[in-house]
């Protein structure tokens, strides 16, 4: 027993034992150690005197389903993300708040095999659920800038104007291109107007709220995606972010670059499809760089006017 107990104890996974009662039996220094409760403070107890939010329908289901049938359950990473509510361990650039676990519970059975205990078993896998989160946003951010890229934001725009359809929401979109762009290239090389980008998105991507969508559509031009939002308050963000951008410098090995933006607005309307939603807001970002640029345009109704 001894040496059993030094194997519950030394494996790098959690094990819990509970009696028909959901008393805890069983506690191993794993869990001790992810938890803070050692073994002599929980054994004993009911788990939900230390877990009350275990102390939910699906948890109990869960248990009633073993005890009564001697099925096993599975609490997976992807539906569930964690049973115990633990920091998560280690410096892997985790942005969990809690340990991701894949659980599995099931029958412990006495001499004459009668169910007795349920046993639950907790694997850390935040390190797994962190590197398939990172490859998930490989795929639809833009390498460069961070910001979404455009595939990403077609799939967007299709469900934001799914949703409109459905429940009448307003939706805008915003178009913008960096003025004179491929002059910043020519000036003062690639490697400055990467920079520039990268600068650019970041300034806009923290004025945008986290519902909102931006990517990079092309090149210096991006795309703002703004759900729940009518042409006025899209006119006013397009205005804040103009105004950012032209107050902003990037450091380019030592010299300071300034660039201003072009900006196009339009609203989804009745019937419209997401082209043209997109391509209203792109005759308005032509209207404002054929104008003058560093300015915003919004497109209404059949009538492309400066702000």
């Amino acid at each position: 027993m001894s040496e059993l107990r030094q194997i519950f104890d030394t494996v790098n996974i959690g094990l819990v034992v509970l009696d028909r009662q959901l008393n805890v039996t069983q506690w191993n220094r794993w869990m001790y150690q992810h938890s803070g409760i050692a073994s002599e403070q929980i054994v004993g107890s009911s788990i939900f005197d230390h877990f009350p939010e275990l102390d939910s329908p699906g948890f109990l289901k869960n248990c009633r389903s073993v005890l009564a049938f001697g099925n096993f359950s599975f609490f997976s990473q992807k539906l569930h993300r964690f049973l115990f509510p633990f920091k998560p361990v280690g410096s892997f650039g985790s942005k969990f708040e809690h340990m991701q676990q894949s659980c599995t519970m099931g029958p412990l059975r006495g001499e004459n095999q009668t169910i007795t205990s349920i046993f639950i078993v907790v694997q850390d896998v935040t390190e797994l659920a962190t590197y398939e989160r990172k490859m998930a946003e490989m795929v639809v951010r833009d390498a460069l800038t961070g910001s979404y890229n455009r595939r990403h934001l077609e799939e967007r725009l299709n469900a934001e104007c799914e949703r409109h359809r459905r429940h009448a929401r307003r939706l805008s979109l915003v178009m913008l291109d960096i003025d004179f762009f491929k002059a910043v290239n020519d000036t003062h090389g690639h490697q400055c107007g990467d920079q520039v980008l990268k600068s650019v998105a970041a300034g806009i991507g923290s004025a945008i709220r986290k519902s909102d969508c931006l990517a990079r559509y092309g090149g210096e031009e991006f795309c703002c995606l703004l759900p729940e939002t009518g042409v006025e308050n899209a006119r006013a963000l397009a205005e804040q972010l103009r105004r950012q951008v032209e107050a902003m410098s990037t450091n380019c090995q030592g010299r300071e670059v300034k660039v201003t933006i072009s900006l196009g607005v339009s609203e989804l309307a009745g019937t419209d499809t997401p082209e043209t939603l997109l391509k209203r807001a792109d005759e308005a970002l032509y209207e404002a760089k054929r104008t003058g640029r560093n300015k915003v345009i919004v497109f209404e109704a059949e009538t492309v006017k400066p702000d």
